[in-house]
């Protein structure tokens, strides 16, 4: 039987696709249960981590030092028994550093391809913004193209592929800011900020006893891939569909919902690739609650990470302060819910 609901699917189909779904995603509690032993609140970069990860998209977060962010995704690569490579982003790497390069094997006279990290299931990106741009650019490829040519050969990259960069809000010295070419490319922007008191008192007793907790596979690579397949097949009505392109449309064309207030304030809105992601990560934020169906709370519980790094900001709004998630809040209390 085809799961995949159309337009015009009938109750029965959703029930039907909503208890295939449930099925499908009953790993999902498993496995924050386990990531939990070692990451200690931080429930949001948590679940932005498995948006990513179930939308097939790449993730920016920023957020000062020692939010375990690096913690984050080795965690979740050794429960999902997959790859991790972790690149720290400096100002003298070079793109082969990244990506691989060519070698001279003398004994067989010629020259061998060597792979970077960058072939791997999950790459975290550290401190992306301290590489200068042709690094920033090799990554490209790889994200977007999910493949990447060295020398004569592309190559595929595996899946699961993740790329979860990070950046430090904080210090900006000798740092090359990303263009919003490369922005756009991040699926999810996802701001962390600390953990709560109770929660940090746990973690430095872990930290200062050592009492680490073991990490333990719980699924298989193939479940993943999977679990992706179903995400995309989870019910969108065509109202939740016109409403998350009254979102991205506010984004251009402010005057047109009223918002003509934001007009001077906006400099670009978002792209396409707003609206594509924007109703992916809803479908995926659906399928972690375990349900066969995207209702309008899930598309504004995610609309922020989507579009705040995809909406620019001109100097007048950078001089009132008003930030583009500002904005992005405005025009979810602006847009009509259907």
């Amino acid at each position: 039987m085809d799961l995949t609901p159309n337009a015009s699917s009938s109750p029965t189909d959703i029930v039907e696709l909503n208890e295939h779904i449930q099925r499908e995603s009953a790993f999902v509690d498993e496995l924050h249960a386990e990531i939990g032993k070692v990451i200690i609140g931080q429930k949001y970069m948590l679940e932005r981590l498995l948006l990513g990860v179930l939308s097939n998209g790449h993730i920016l977060l920023e957020g000062v030092p020692g939010l375990a962010k690096t913690l984050a995704i080795k965690t979740l690569s050794t429960a999902v028994q997959a790859e991790f490579s972790r690149i720290q982003f400096t100002p003298d790497l070079l793109p082969a550093d990244l990506i691989g390069t060519m070698i001279y094997n003398q004994n067989e006279n010629k020259f061998t391809v060597k792979q970077g990290p960058v072939f791997s299931n999950f790459i975290l990106a550290d401190e992306i913004n301290r590489a200068p741009g042709k690094v920033q650019s090799a990554l490209l490829q790889a994200m977007q193209e999910r493949e990447v040519t060295i020398g004569d050969t592309t190559f595929k990259m595996a899946e699961p592929f993740l790329v979860m960069a990070t950046q430090n809000p904080v210090e900006q010295e000798g740092t090359y800011p990303l263009p919003e070419a490369q922005l756009d490319r991040f699926m999810l922007k996802v701001i962390i900020s600390y953990p709560k008191f109770e929660d940090e008192q746990q973690i430095m007793r872990m930290n200062v006893n050592q009492t680490f907790k073991k990490v333990n596979p719980v699924l298989h690579k193939e479940t993943l891939l999977r679990a992706r397949k179903m995400v995309r097949k989870v019910y969108m009505d065509e109202k939740i569909e016109r409403y998350i392109l009254d979102i991205v449309f506010a984004t251009r064309f402010p005057e047109k919902y009223k918002l003509a207030n934001l007009k001077p304030l906006i400099s670009f809105g978002g792209s396409p690739r707003a609206s594509i992601n924007l109703a992916l990560a809803s479908k995926a934020y659906a399928f972690l609650r375990r349900r066969g169906y995207v209702i309008p709370e899930d598309v504004r519980a995610i609309c922020t990470d989507v579009m705040q790094h995809r909406v620019g900001i001109t100097y007048e709004a950078e001089a009132e302060n008003i930030t583009s998630e500002n904005i992005v809040s405005e025009i979810l209390n602006a847009v009509e819910v259907p």
